[in-house]
C-alpha cells in the first residue's frame, strides 16, 4: 500500500505540473493579450487547423511533457532535498519557455509574446516549487507524528553508519524508524556497547534472512567499504530483492563517484554494468545545437572583423593569414586548430632558443613580450581576436564554444595522470581558466579549474562562462 501511495503521488505531480503549465499560459494570454477576455479559448477550440498547425500544438505539449520527464526526477525518495528539486524545476521551466518562444516565432503565434513567456517562466516556476514546499511540509508534519513511517535497518558498524543514524534521527520529517544495526561476527565488544547504548544490536550478518522474514523492515542501508564487501553487498541485495525490501548503499566518496555513473544494460540475455557512459544526452544535444548555431551566427556577425583582421595580418608580415597547428582533442583525437597568425613564420623553430624566457610553469610555454610576435600579433592576442577562426573548428565538431583549451601533443606527454582527464571532453574556445585569470594563474590552478568544469558541467555553466567571457575579452584581462 505504501508503494501504491508513492505511485499515486508521483503520477499526481506529473499531471499537476502539466496542468500548471497549460493553466498559467492560458491565464496569462487571457489577462495580458486579451485584456481579461478569454474568447480566444473558444476560437482555438472551433478553429480548423492545417495539419502542420495541429502537429505544432501537439509538439509543444509533448515537448513540455518530455522536458519535465527528462529534467525533473519524479520519485518519492525521502532523501531528495528541496534545493535539488527546485533546481530541476528551474532548469525544466527555462527549457520549456524557450521551446514556447521558439514555437511562437516559427508558427507566428501572436499570443506568444516575450512578456507572456517571461511571466510564464516566473509564475510557473514559483507555483511548481511552491507545490513541492507544501507537499513536503504536509508529509513532514504527518511523519513527525508517526504516520507513514519507514523501518530502516543499517548494515555495518562503521562511523559512517553511526553518523547516518544520528542525522536521520535528527530529521523526524523523513519518517524513518531505525530498527537497529547488523554487522559481522568480528565486531569488537566495545563497538557492541557503543551501538547498544542508543540503538538495537540485531546481531551478525547470519541473522539477515531471519530478520527480513520475521521483522518489519522496509529499507536496508549498507554502510560498509565497498572494496572489501562487494560480495556481501550483492548477497544483501539478492535477499532484499526477493522480499521487496528497498536497499540503499552509502559508499565511500571515491566509490560513490564511480557508482554515480553506472548503468545496467543487457547484451544477448546477459546483464552488463557500464561505467562512465554519458547519461546527459539531452544536455549534450543542446550543447551541440548551441555550438552549431552559435559558431555559425558569430561567423556571420563577426565577418567584417574577420575580413579586416585577415587583411591586416596579410599586409603587416610575410606569410599565410591563418596558422594551423595540430592539437589534441577529445579522447586524444588529433585535429588542426585554426588561428589568425600572430607570430612570424618560423616561430616554432625559434621556440627552443627562447625556452629560458618561459613565464608559465608546467608544460605550457608563454612569454609576456614574445620576440616572435608580429606588429599586430600582441593586439590580437590581448583581445583574443586570433582565436576567432576556431569558430570553424566548432562548426566542424572538433571543438566546442566552451571547454578546456586544446593542448599540444608535447604538453600532453608531460601531463600527470589527473591532468589527462581534461581530454575526456571536447576542447573549447573559452573555459573557466580564461574567465578566472587566464595567464595569471599557475598551471596547477588551470588544471584544477578544468577538472572542476568537467565535474560540474551543465548547459547553464556553459552559458555563465560565455557571458563572463565577454568582459574578459573586451578588457584583455590576464592576457600576455
Amino acid at each position: 500500500m505504501i508503494r501504491l501511495r508513492h505511485k499515486f503521488l508521483i503520477l499526481g505531480f506529473r499531471v499537476f505540473d502539466q496542468i500548471v503549465l497549460v493553466g498559467v499560459f492560458v491565464l496569462l494570454v487571457g489577462y495580458i493579450q486579451e485584456r481579461g477576455r478569454f474568447y480566444f479559448i473558444k476560437e482555438i477550440l472551433e478553429k480548423r487547423y492545417q495539419v502542420y498547425e495541429g502537429l505544432a500544438m501537439l509538439g509543444v505539449l509533448f515537448g513540455w511533457f518530455f522536458i519535465f520527464n527528462k529534467l525533473v526526477h519524479y520519485n518519492s525518495n525521502r532523501f531528495t532535498t528541496l534545493t535539488s528539486q527546485s533546481i530541476e524545476i528551474a532548469k525544466a521551466m527555462t527549457v520549456t519557455s524557450l521551446l514556447l518562444l521558439l514555437a511562437g516565432a516559427m508558427f507566428y503565434i501572436k499570443m506568444v509574446t516575450p512578456s507572456v513567456v517571461c511571466l510564464f517562466l516566473l509564475v510557473s516556476t514559483v507555483l511548481l516549487i511552491g507545490s513541492r514546499v507544501v507537499v513536503r511540509s504536509l508529509l513532514g508534519t504527518l511523519r513527525r507524528h508517526g504516520c507513514n513511517a519507514r523501518h530502516l535497518m543499517i548494515i555495518g558498524g562503521t562511523d559512517k553508519g553511526f553518523e547516518l543514524a544520528d542525522r536521520i534521527e535528527s530529521r523526524r520529517e523523513l519518517g524513518y524508524e531505525i530498527e537497529g544495526f547488523l554487522f559481522d561476527d568480528s565486531t569488537s565488544v566495545g563497538l557492541l556497547t557503543r551501538i547498544g547504548a542508543r540503538w538495537r544490536v540485531l546481531g551478525p550478518m547470519a541473522n539477515l534472512s531471519r530478520l527480513l522474514e520475521n521483522g518489519v523492515i522496509d529499507e536496508v542501508m549498507i554502510c560498509l567499504p565497498l572494496r572489501d564487501n562487494f560480495p556481501l553487498a550483492c548477497d544483501v541485495v539478492g535477499l532484499c530483492n526477493d522480499l521487496g525490501v528497498v536497499v540503499r548503499l552509502m559508499p565511500d566518496v571515491g566509490n560513490a563517484r564511480v557508482l554515480s555513473r553506472a548503468q545496467v544494460e543487457e547484451f544477448e540475455g546477459e546483464q552488463v554494468v557500464t561505467f562512465f557512459r554519458e547519461s546527459l544526452v539531452f544536455q549534450l544535444f543542446v550543447k551541440r545545437l548551441t555550438d552549431l548555431f552559435g559558431s555559425a551566427l558569430l561567423l556571420v556577425l563577426l565577418s567584417p572583423l574577420l575580413l579586416v583582421t585577415a587583411v591586416v595580418v596579410k599586409f603587416t608580415s610575410p606569410g599565410p593569414v591563418l596558422f594551423g597547428q595540430e592539437r589534441i582533442g577529445m579522447n586524444k583525437r588529433r585535429f588542426r586548430l585554426l588561428k589568425f597568425r600572430s607570430m612570424v613564420v618560423d616561430a616554432e623553430e625559434r621556440k627552443k632558443e627562447l625556452a629560458h624566457l618561459n613565464e608559465m610553469d608546467g608544460p605550457t610555454f608563454k612569454i609576456r613580450r614574445d620576440p616572435r610576435m608580429t606588429r599586430v600579433g600582441s593586439i590580437m592576442r590581448k583581445f583574443s581576436v586570433d582565436e576567432l577562426p576556431q569558430l570553424i573548428n566548432v562548426l566542424k565538431g572538433e571543438m566546442s564554444l566552451v571547454g578546456p583549451r586544446p593542448p599540444l601533443s608535447s604538453e600532453v606527454d608531460l601531463y600527470d595522470w589527473s591532468d589527462r582527464r581534461r581530454l575526456s571532453i571536447k576542447p573549447g574556445i573559452t573555459c573557466l581558466w580564461q574567465v578566472s585569470g587566464r595567464n595569471q594563474l599557475s598551471f596547477e590552478e588551470w588544471m584544477v579549474l578544468d577538472r572542476k568544469y568537467i565535474d560540474s558541467w551543465s548547459v547553464w555553466l556553459d552559458l555563465k562562462i560565455l557571458l563572463r567571457t565577454i568582459p574578459v575579452v573586451l578588457t584583455g584581462k590576464g592576457a600576455f
